[in-house]
């Protein structure tokens, strides 16, 4: 079991029921998944993007992306419905924990002049999105292989019904929001 699921479950639960006064502990909000996703406009034009990213994707979640495709045909981009344009992969369970635990620890603060993330990234449901300005950030990225420097999103998927309870179990989970 991977540390950061072993202080969920240990201390962070106990934390978050007193907080939010939920009396069950299946009512406490809970990490669901992180979907990783690379947009690549490029690839109407470069088959080989897809490729780099694809390899790149792969090294940083540990497991193959999917390929997304355009569902609308846009003349003005060059743009046929069908045609891949981006790359995703949704962790969960002992993967995601490890994904997070990285992300919060390793990854985030490599970010030049990191003053932390903004806290008002929440949707509405709990469910925070964050946007990476470059993969080489990445451990595994090896900079020197990279043939561009591309962004990356990073959607973290709670249970939380709020942005309130979402925002109390990221911080509680360690995520760095900036303080206002």
């Amino acid at each position: 079991m991977s540390r950061l699921r072993e202080r969920y479950k240990n201390e962070i639960i106990s934390s978050l029921m007193e907080l939010c006064g939920y009396k069950n502990t299946m009512e406490v909000p809970r990490l669901d998944k992180i979907v990783l996703n690379i947009g690549l406009g490029e690839a109407v034009q470069n088959a080989k993007a897809l490729e780099a990213a694809e390899r790149d994707l792969t090294a940083i979640s540990g497991q193959h992306p999917v390929t997304t495709r355009a569902k609308k045909s846009i003349a003005s981009f060059r743009l046929r419905a069908g045609m891949p344009i981006g790359l995703k992969v949704t962790l969960r369970g002992e993967r995601m924990y490890d994904f997070f635990d990285k992300l919060v620890n390793a990854v985030l603060p490599r970010i030049r002049e990191f003053q932390g993330v903004p806290p008002n990234s929440l949707d509405g449901r709990g469910n925070y999105t964050l946007g990476l300005k470059e993969q080489v950030i990445f451990p595994e990225v090896d900079y020197d292989k990279i043939d561009k420097v591309r962004g990356l999103e990073v959607s973290i998927i709670t249970t939380a019904e709020t942005d309130e309870e979402g925002r109390y179990l990221l911080e509680l989970l360690g995520m760095p929001f900036t303080k206002d």
